[in-house]
């Protein structure tokens, strides 16, 4: 074999093994299951359960205006109410997301009258750049650290009950 083609098959190789020790973002949990979420935004807060037990307690950021409930689009405001985990998104474009079932009919139904839309695409979602903690800068989503959004994407099912309170 010529030097050039061993130096080609083992660059081959190197990057097989480069490829093979990148970490998924994709986890397995086999542990209770999940019965709800439950996020206090004006604590920075959100608890993951199994019935009564606290599974895991995770920090967030908000939407750029955090204080009151979401109530047309482009508000800036995080949804507060009973929703559901509905879809998940593992293309997004903040590391992985959950998606929340905002907005329900009464939303819909009060943005009208008012002349705007509700909005939607609500996640709970990694983040691409920052620290959990410098600033809420969501668009109303919620944003957990990168390695947290992939344990939530593992443990979370769709159709799990979330409850945003104040």
């Amino acid at each position: 074999m010529t030097k050039f083609k061993t130096l080609v098959m083992l660059g081959i190789i190197m990057l097989i093994a480069a490829c093979a020790q990148q970490p998924s973002r994709f986890r397995n949990y086999n542990g209770p299951e999940v019965t709800s979420l439950v996020v206090f935004k004006a604590r920075r807060e959100m608890l993951v359960l199994h019935n009564n037990e606290v599974l895991g307690t995770y920090a967030f950021e908000l939407g750029s205006t955090p204080v009151g409930p979401k109530q047309v689009e482009g508000d800036g405001r995080t949804p507060e109410g009973t929703y559901r985990i509905n879809r998940r998104n593992p293309n997004s474009q903040y590391h992985l997301s959950l998606g929340i079932s905002y907005p329900n009919t009464d939303q819909v139904s009060a943005a009208r009258a008012m002349g705007y839309t509700a909005g939607g695409e609500i996640f709970i979602h990694g983040t691409p750049t920052r620290n959990i903690g410098d600033d809420d800068w969501t668009a109303g989503c919620i944003a957990v650290s990168n390695d947290e959004i992939e344990e939530l994407y593992a443990m979370v099912k769709d159709g799990t009950p979330i409850f945003i309170m104040p």
